[in-house]
């Protein structure tokens, strides 16, 4: 799988730069995507349009975020530079995994659930000592994909973080899918 998201970053280097990839999964499909979205803006519906996947964003004041539904969870790809919800409410009632960089490094990839941070790995990729926090056991898949990445290998540990959110999870990322128009979520709050 980790192939795959190479893959994906050697078809769209820009997604090497800077994003942030959130996955939220409800049980037994509650909270909706509807709530879910809510939260994200802040207690106000916000916008949804079909729209380029790779123009989201340009033409808007608004962060734009790119709506990946899988089975029973949803995925929110944003590729402008640095947003990042409050994963901790937006696990209120589900699980949710968000992994961001920026062009300055700070890989991160975050575990919530019930409302709270369980587990966070910071700077996995330039750090010699990766920062963690939480119950390490959350993450454990992650540090042996991690492992599998040669030391420089800067892409294969960002490409580690998606394969480990898909894996736990079933929502990824296709390369051809960025390349089709489909729902982008406008926060507005």
């Amino acid at each position: 799988m980790i192939d795959h998201y190479r893959r994906l970053f050697a078809r769209h280097q820009w997604l090497e730069n800077a994003l942030c990839w959130i996955v939220v999964q409800p049980p037994a499909g509650e909270p909706s995507l509807d709530d879910v979205l809510w939260r994200l803006n802040g207690g106000r519906a916000p916008e949804i349009a079909d729209a380029d996947r790779r123009e989201a964003g340009l033409e808007s004041d608004a962060v734009a975020l790119i709506l990946a539904e899988g089975d029973g969870a949803w995925g929110l790809l944003d590729c402008g530079d640095g947003y990042q919800p409050d994963l901790a409410a937006l696990s209120s009632g589900s699980r949710a995994w968000m992994t961001t960089w920026h062009p300055r490094g700070g890989e991160t990839l975050v575990y919530a659930a019930g409302g709270a941070i369980r587990a966070s790995i910071r700077d996995f990729v330039f750090a010699e000592h990766p920062i963690e926090t939480g119950d390490p056991a959350a993450l454990e898949g992650f540090r042996r994909l991690l492992a599998t990445a040669e030391p420089g290998d800067f892409t294969g540990m960002r490409a580690a973080a998606f394969a480990f959110i898909e894996a736990s999870t079933g929502v990824g990322l296709d390369p051809g899918w960025l390349e089709e128009e489909g729902p982008v979520v406008f926060l507005t709050s």
